[in-house]
C-alpha cells in the first residue's frame, strides 16, 4: 500500500470555510498567506520583491494584526491586494487550483495517476475548519481517503466541555480518523497558555480515551522570533517528549517533519546531533514525517540529492517503522509533481534505505497506524 500521510481538500477560499461568516475565513488567510516564505510580485511587471515588511497585509503572527487592506484570495492559487496604489500578488498555491477549492475527486485523480492507494486529510484553519467537509470527503472516497477532526485550539482552555463534545462527535459520528493539533493557534490569537499545560488535560484525557492519533505541527512561528532558532525546535521537541511522558498511551506524529530549512547549508543538509537528543526517539509511539519538497523545494530541484544521506541518518535514529512519508498535495505541485514525492524516497531512497524500509516509510507505517488491512 502506499499511503500518503499528509494531503489536503478544502472548500472555495472564497466561502466561509466553516467559519461563522467569509470575514472571520479571509483573516485567518491573511495572517498564514503574509507569513509565508512564498515570494511576492507587483502584478503589473512581475517583479519580485525581496522585503516584503512595509507591505505584508499583516504586521506579525496576530489575529489583532491585520492591516486595512483588500487583501483577498484570488483565482488560480493566487492571493492578492493592494498597497499604496500597487497591486501585489502571492502566488501559495499552484496555479492549477483554479477556482481556489481542491475537492476528493481532484486528489483521487491525482493520486490515481501518481499510484497512490491511500491519503489522510490534514487541516489549517486558512484551508477551513469544517469537520463536516472533511467528512464528506472520506464518504465519497472511503476506499482511499480518511481525515483528521479539529478543533480550535484558541477555545480548548475556555471551553472544555465543549471542545470535548466536539472531538467525541468528530471521531464516532463523523468517522474522522484523528486529531490535528497547530500549538501555533494559540500565539496567533494571543493566549498565554501553552499546549502542554495541566489546563488543557481534561481535553487530553478525553482525547486519549478515543484511542486515535495525535497529529501535531511544530510551532513554525517561534522559529521566527528567536535567534536560536535551533534551540527554539529543540525545545518543541523536549515539550512533546515531556507531554507524550504524561500521555503514554498516544500515538504522536510530528507533521511535516524536522524543521528541515533550519538545517541546510548551500550544499547539503546537515542536522544537529542535539535535535536527535531533544526529539523522542526511544518512543515507539513517536511517529515523524518526511515531507522534503514542500520545505525545500524552492531551494532544490527534484530528486534533492542533498537529503539522501541525512534520510539514512533519520531512519538509523527513529527507525523505518516510524516514518511517514506525506506530500502536502496539492501545495506541494508549485515545487514537484505528486510522482517524483513518491519517486523521491521510492527510487531514489534506495541508495541508503533497503526496500523493506521504503515499504514502511511509504505507507507500511502507516497502514499500520491506521489499523488498515492490506
Amino acid at each position: 500500500m502506499i499511503y500518503d500521510g499528509h494531503a489536503y481538500c478544502f472548500p472555495s477560499l472564497h466561502g466561509d470555510g466553516g467559519f461563522q461568516n467569509k470575514e472571520d475565513f479571509k483573516k485567518y488567510q491573511q495572517v498564514a498567506i503574509s507569513h509565508h516564505f512564498q515570494p511576492v510580485w507587483v502584478d503589473s511587471n512581475r517583479s519580485i520583491i525581496t522585503d516584503t515588511s512595509k507591505i505584508n497585509p499583516a504586521n506579525k503572527w496576530s489575529i489583532d494584526s491585520l492591516k486595512n487592506t483588500d487583501f483577498s484570495p484570488s483565482h488560480r492559487g493566487r492571493y492578492e491586494w493592494t498597497h499604496d496604489g500597487i497591486k501585489y500578488v502571492k502566488q501559495y498555491m499552484p496555479p492549477s487550483i483554479k477556482d481556489m477549492s481542491y475537492s476528493a475527486d481532484d486528489l483521487v485523480a491525482e493520486m490515481d495517476y501518481a499510484g497512490v492507494d491511500m491519503a489522510l486529510l490534514h487541516r489549517m484553519p486558512y484551508l477551513g475548519i469544517g469537520n463536516e467537509f472533511i467528512s464528506n470527503c472520506i464518504k465519497t472516497f472511503p476506499d482511499r481517503l480518511q481525515g483528521l477532526a479539529h478543533i480550535p485550539e484558541w477555545e480548548i482552555s475556555s471551553n472544555i466541555k465543549f471542545s470535548i463534545n466536539t472531538l467525541n462527535d468528530a471521531i464516532e459520528n463523523l468517522h474522522l480518523s484523528g486529531l490535528q493539533f497547530l500549538p501555533d493557534q494559540l500565539d496567533l490569537h494571543n493566549k498565554k497558555e501553552q499546549w502542554d499545560d495541566t489546563t488543557f488535560d481534561p481535553f487530553w484525557s478525553a482525547f486519549s480515551d478515543l484511542n486515535v492519533p495525535l497529529f501535531i505541527t511544530q510551532r513554525f512561528t517561534a522559529l521566527t522570533s528567536n535567534s536560536d532558532l535551533v534551540g527554539v525546535s529543540n525545545n518543541e521537541l523536549s515539550r512533546v517528549k515531556k507531554w507524550m511522558n504524561r500521555f503514554p498511551e498516544v500515538k504522536v506524529i510530528w507533521t511535516h517533519g524536522l524543521a528541515w530549512r533550519l538545517f541546510r547549508t548551500e550544499k547539503d543538509l546537515t542536522i544537529p546531533s542535539s535535535v536527535f537528543q531533544s526529539a523522542p526517539v526511544d518512543n515507539p509511539n513517536f511517529y515523524l514525517q518526511l515531507m522534503f519538497p514542500i520545505s525545500l523545494g524552492d531551494i532544490w530541484e527534484y530528486p534533492m540529492k542533498q537529503i539522501i544521506s541525512p534520510l539514512k541518518e533519520i531512519s538509523r535514529n527513529f527507525g523505518a517503522d516510524r516514518l511517514i512519508w506525506g506530500t502536502d498535495m496539492p501545495i506541494v505541485l508549485r515545487h514537484f509533481t505528486y510522482k517524483q514525492c513518491l519517486d523521491q524516497i521510492k527510487i531514489h531512497g534506495k541508495e541508503v534505505l533497503t526496500n523493506e524500509e521504503i515499504e514502511l516509510i511509504c505507507g507500511g507505517t502507516m497502514q499500520k497506524l491506521m489499523n488498515l488491512k492490506a
